[in-house]
């Protein structure tokens, strides 16, 4: 005879409810987790993260123990989470590389092969200490880059927002008295009032208009075609156009040398190169460039074949790196050059751009004086 006895009703309850808040943080640690994803590692977490490992290493510390340490120090949730998943397959045997791979959308293939470079060389110190180099060049490149045009977009968004408060809320008052005007309105005065009423009677179209428009622009821009011809046209503007080449040359210089001193081979530096390069011409022209070295082209031939993107003084020193054997050198002072050459035009670029803002601010301005004072100055002079 077996007797069974029932836990008291107190201490079901207890483990009843403990039961509940265990799941309830289950599934807020899944929606912790999905959210995340969509979250973004800033570029400062990342040079963190490079700068501090190469130095722990060097130190004598552990892989595991320096990722383990540097995943709760790091400001960033999602880092951390990824940094405590790499110490976790770190842990069970993988490798640094192998355990990065699954979080290439994050690092990047340039940081991804650079570290399996390392591993591979038994020199991971060094080529963290290269990486991170890499990484804040770029970093301060495209700090410059924002910084320059920041002022401008702002002064350009404050110039649309009042004109667009002038033709709604101001423009309207005068109008309404110009129209009880019995002489025949000028026509920049008529396009004026036109505007201002359509603005103030179809605002709603308008703004649905403007969403489509920016919807549709965006999925263009998306598509490979479309962004393909628009990096095409910005290549081609006055001031920009020179701009986004030396931008994508500082690049390219920086990635190859980077690559090279890390003694990965040229041509899968070309390749990396060229699938970490945002515009989509350099791209193409570098990625088309590692597969005619690969049939046994220089690389001064194959950059002097794109003469549009690769100005003269790229390839001259491209010549010289090569037949000294010191190409990765040579691409590190051609880095140099350009990142100072963008630093400068990105110091005076607000310089150039205000003047053209003020000019169409007063072009603007001019205009509507002149469509509200015509009506006015017609009427006195017939009195």
């Amino acid at each position: 005879m077996s007797v069974t006895f029932a836990a008291p009703k107190g201490v079901a309850d207890k483990t009843n409810q403990a039961a509940s808040v265990e799941a309830a943080l289950s599934t807020m640690d899944k929606i912790n987790d999905f959210l995340l994803r969509f979250s973004r590692v800033p570029s400062a977490e990342k040079l963190f993260f490079v700068q501090h490992l190469g130095v722990m290493l060097k130190a004598g510390v552990s892989l595991l123990v320096a990722l383990q340490t540097l995943s709760k120090q790091s400001e960033s949730r999602r880092l951390a989470k990824i940094l405590k998943d790499v110490a976790g397959n770190v842990e069970k045997g993988k490798t640094l590389t192998d355990s990065l791979r699954p979080h290439l959308a994050v690092f990047g293939e340039l940081f991804i092969n650079m570290v399996d470079a390392g591993e591979v060389s038994g020199k991971l110190e060094s080529v963290l200490a290269q990486l991170y180099i890499q990484l804040k060049k770029q970093h301060q490149l495209l700090s410059r880059v924002k910084g320059a045009l920041t002022y401008p977009l702002v002064i350009l968004f404050a110039m649309v927002g009042i004109g667009i408060f002038m033709m709604i809320v101001v423009v309207p008052q005068i109008t309404a008295m110009l129209k009880d005007f019995n002489s025949e309105l000028p026509l920049a005065t008529k396009i004026l009032i036109n505007v201002s009423d359509s603005l103030v009677n179809h605002g709603v179209y308008w703004s649905v208009g403007l969403i489509l428009f920016v919807l549709t622009m965006i999925k263009i821009l998306s598509t490979h075609a479309g962004k393909y011809y628009f990096q095409s046209i910005t290549l081609r503007l006055p001031i920009f156009g020179s701009i986004i080449k030396k931008i994508n040359l500082a690049k390219f210089a920086r990635t190859i040398s980077s690559l090279l001193k890390t003694d990965i081979m040229i041509i899968k530096s070309f390749q990396i190169t060229g699938n970490v390069l945002g515009n989509l011409h350099y791209r193409a022209a570098i990625l088309e460039m590692a597969e005619k070295i690969k049939k046994g082209g220089t690389i001064y031939d194959v950059i002097s074949a794109y003469p549009k993107l690769f100005p003269p003084i790229v390839t001259q020193m491209v010549a010289i790196g090569e037949q000294t054997g010191e190409l990765d050198n040579i691409l590190q002072q051609l880095a140099e050059f350009y990142e100072d050459e963008v630093d400068q035009i990105m110091q005076n670029l607000p310089a150039i751009i205000e003047p053209l803002l003020i000019l169409i601010l007063g072009g603007g301005v001019g205009a509507m004086a002149v469509a509200i004072i015509m009506p006015m100055y017609s009427v006195t002079t017939s009195i």
